[in-house]
């Protein structure tokens, strides 16, 4: 019987250390996490406080950097200079122009060329010479 009450006290014992170990264990997880928790609060914190100091710097920053777009953009199509929208517009229309008219085309071609040598074949070359030097970056004749 001395036997078996000894080894109940060493069952017994190696039972509460692991209790203690384990509750060792969970004690330094909730520290660990409770100083993350506080770590992610003072960043947030010092995030804030750097927001709430500089919000002019910020403005200023956000407004050249579009400036600075633009003028990429100008340059990609070729300088600063024309309407753009109105290129785009006149693009559109005559693509659509296009896809709509593809078989009278060559008809229409004819006509014109038939008007440019009939009776009104001086009125057309006057008003075509007249939009030729309202053009812009075209040379006038």
């Amino acid at each position: 019987m001395a036997v078996r009450k000894k080894k109940a006290a060493k069952k017994s014992k190696v039972a509460k250390k692991s209790k203690v170990a384990k509750r060792a264990k969970t004690r330094v997880a909730k520290k660990a996490a409770k100083k993350t928790v506080a770590r992610k609060a003072k960043k947030k914190t010092a995030v804030k406080a750097k927001a709430a100091k500089r919000p002019v710097a910020r403005k200023a920053k956000v407004a050249k950097k579009p400036a600075k777009k633009t003028a990429k953009k100008k340059a990609a199509r070729g300088g600063g200079e024309g309407n753009y929208k109105a290129t785009k517009r006149f693009d559109r229309a005559e693509e659509t122009f296009i896809a709509k008219n593809r078989a009278k085309i060559p008809a229409m071609a004819k006509a014109a060329e038939a008007a440019l040598d009939g009776p009104e074949g001086d009125e057309l070359r006057a008003a075509e010479a007249s939009t030729a030097a309202h053009a812009a970056g075209q040379p006038e004749e």
